[in-house]
């Protein structure tokens, strides 16, 4: 059974992003000269939150806290109200909680199990695309400043014979749960470099240039355990803006049960059965972050066999 994503981390209750109406400079104008218009604020890829670790949320109607922005950016809709991210990763920590009116600011990662569906995926969408924009201030191509356009969902050169326009680019990655062949059931997990003695996870790997995704999930499974696959399942896909990552969730079911691990980034891997997985478990051993994919993995396939 394929996982279901909504049940996946900064994923589901998404904003209506209105890209139909984004790239009227006027429109955007009138949204954030409206109070009913809320702004996020964030501090260099942090959530800037309250004294209970709620993240702020603030009245487009706050002047100051626009005009100390390095970036202000449209996210889209919520119930006909337009959300905006506020970038003031310029100013210094307790600056920028001052002018948020925030009292510390903390990873998205660190308060996703206390937010809830719609607030996660809203506070990640913000911080992925705010970090974008620090890392496009200049074109790739010659070297002149960029300015953004479409509230924020593109920047263009503003070099003479250039005039390049950027998007938004996100960094794809598989993610794989390895299944043995035959009798008894068991899946593969990795311990990798700088892990803890006791810390186990699925394999994962960026796509390369010319791969598919089921080819991503061949090479790194071969190069980083060795091992070779005769078949591959797409189970679901998560937003993952850490910093601009789409992790796309497999199964596949290995050739043999022979393993070899690369040294490099696997230092060790083995087979595990549902049983030795739900004896962690009861040992207060987690399977997988909280908030990732391979959570998700690791519990659909113990699911599996009950």
């Amino acid at each position: 059974m394929r996982t279901d994503e909504r049940t996946l981390a900064y994923g589901g209750g998404w904003l209506d992003r209105a890209a139909a109406l984004r790239a009227d400079p006027a429109w955007i104008a009138a949204r954030l000269s409206d109070p009913e218009s809320v702004l996020l604020p964030l501090w260099r890829d942090r959530c800037l939150v309250s004294a209970d670790r709620v993240p702020v949320r603030r009245s487009a109607g706050a002047a100051g806290l626009r005009a100390a922005a390095d970036e202000t950016v449209f996210l889209g809709l919520d119930a006909g109200r337009a959300v905006f991210a506020v970038d003031l990763s310029g100013r210094g920590d307790a600056e920028a909680c001052e002018l948020a009116g925030a009292a510390e600011a903390v990873d998205v990662r660190a308060l996703v199990g206390g937010l809830g569906a719609a607030e996660a995926a809203v506070q990640a969408y913000a911080k992925g695309l705010l970090h974008w924009h620090r890392g496009q201030r200049f074109c790739g191509g010659c070297g002149a400043a960029t300015v953004a356009g479409d509230g924020g969902h593109t920047r263009s050169c503003t070099g003479a014979g250039c005039g390049r326009l950027l998007f938004p680019r996100i960094e794809p990655a598989v993610i794989v749960l390895v299944e043995a062949p035959g009798e008894p059931e068991r899946c593969l997990l990795a311990r990798h470099r700088g892990a803890s003695e006791d810390s186990w996870s699925t394999l994962a790997g960026f796509v390369e240039i010319g791969e598919s995704l089921e080819d991503a999930v061949r090479r790194e499974l071969a190069e980083e355990a060795g091992v070779t696959v005769a078949g591959v399942a797409y189970q679901g896909s998560q937003a993952w803006p850490f910093p601009a990552g789409l992790m796309v969730g497999f199964r596949a079911t290995a050739a043999s049960t022979e393993v070899r691990v690369d040294g490099e980034e696997v230092v060790e891997a083995r087979w595990f059965s549902r049983a030795e997985l739900r004896e962690r478990l009861a040992a207060g051993r987690p399977l997988g972050r909280i908030d990732s994919i391979d959570h998700h993995l690791l519990h659909s396939w113990l699911a599996a066999g009950d």
